[in-house]
């Protein structure tokens, strides 16, 4: 979904975007069966998704790592080599300008609820998005005023 926004947004060729969990659950699994339904039901496709797990070496290649909640945050802080890979670690929703005025920025699992909890969680993660979309957009602006590319990898 970041991807197909970060695309619409003319950045698709600049910014990498990649998924990964924090656990070794489903390795290898395509996404929830509800997960998918609601995606395509959006316009998204999420067909190609395979579960994987974060590893600590792609800190080295990776600008910016997004937690979709503070546990994940706090296994991703736990893995980080050092300063600098801790420092690239952001929660997701940080960049929702409404999540932050309400204070909680963690996305909520809908695994183990209904299908209703997918669609707001798909709500939540566009609404960060958007912010998302905005702030790398502005780096880079940046970056190339500048003469350079933002960010290590």
């Amino acid at each position: 979904m970041l991807r197909d926004r970060l695309r619409e947004a003319g950045l698709g060729a600049r910014v990498s975007v990649d998924s990964a969990g924090t656990g070794a659950w489903h390795l290898g699994d395509p996404a929830d069966r509800r997960a998918l339904d609601v995606l395509q039901r959006h316009g998204y496709d999420g067909s190609a998704h395979r579960a994987r797990q974060f590893r600590a070496e792609w800190f080295a290649s990776t600008d910016l790592v997004l937690a979709m909640d503070r546990d994940h945050l706090a296994h991703l802080h736990a893995l980080a080599p050092d300063a600098a890979a801790r420092a690239s670690i952001q929660l997701f929703r940080a960049y929702d300008v409404d999540a932050l005025t309400g204070g909680d920025l963690d996305v909520p699992d809908p695994y183990f609820d209904d299908h209703a909890s997918f669609e707001r969680v798909l709500s939540m993660v566009e609404s960060a998005a958007a912010g998302i979309v905005g702030t790398l957009r502005n780096e880079l602006t940046v970056a190339e005023a500048e003469g350079g590319e933002p960010g290590r990898g």
